[in-house]
């Protein structure tokens, strides 16, 4: 007997750097070698046809008003942010706010800028430390148009 093990997942990026996974695995017995080829496009086929069907229910999103069923959480903080209270980022408050107004001001997708600090840091935005999160917000800013040449510090509007 031979067995055939086959894995099809996928990783969605959501709105409010949030993403959610979906995998399944499945094992076959085939009598004979020779059918290893149709049995795995068949395998292939349900894994995908099952995971693509059940990603597509959401279910709760962090940073929002609602859990993606239509109810409201309540986790509201009355700055335009919604931030539940489990909604931890690893860098400091005021860096979480920079990324988010930046992102905000210049309608960024947000799953793509969650996949910038995943291709940058290895990992999502929210698990940045405070050297990474300022590197993300310098390119940021450079993206946006905002950057000021290196070593220049920013001044507020006025200063000289």
């Amino acid at each position: 007997m031979i067995t055939l093990e086959a894995n099809y997942s996928k990783k969605i990026g959501l709105p409010g750097y949030s993403s959610h996974q979906f995998s399944v695995t499945l094992k076959s017995e085939l009598a004979d070698v020779s059918q290893a080829e149709q049995e795995s496009a068949r395998l292939y086929d349900v894994l995908q046809n099952s995971v693509d069907s059940n990603i597509q229910q959401i279910g709760y999103l962090p940073g929002t008003n609602s859990n993606g069923n239509g109810h409201t959480n309540g986790n509201g903080n009355g700055n335009g942010h919604h931030k539940p209270q489990d909604d931890k980022w690893a860098c400091s408050d005021k860096q979480r706010d920079l990324i988010l107004k930046i992102t905000d001001e210049n309608k960024l997708d947000k799953a793509k800028v969650d996949q910038l600090a995943q291709d940058r840091f290895g990992k999502g935005v929210k698990a940045l430390n405070k050297l990474e999160a300022s590197g993300l917000i310098e390119e940021l800013l450079e993206q946006t148009g905002q950057s000021k040449p290196r070593g220049q510090r920013f001044q507020k509007a006025g200063a000289r």
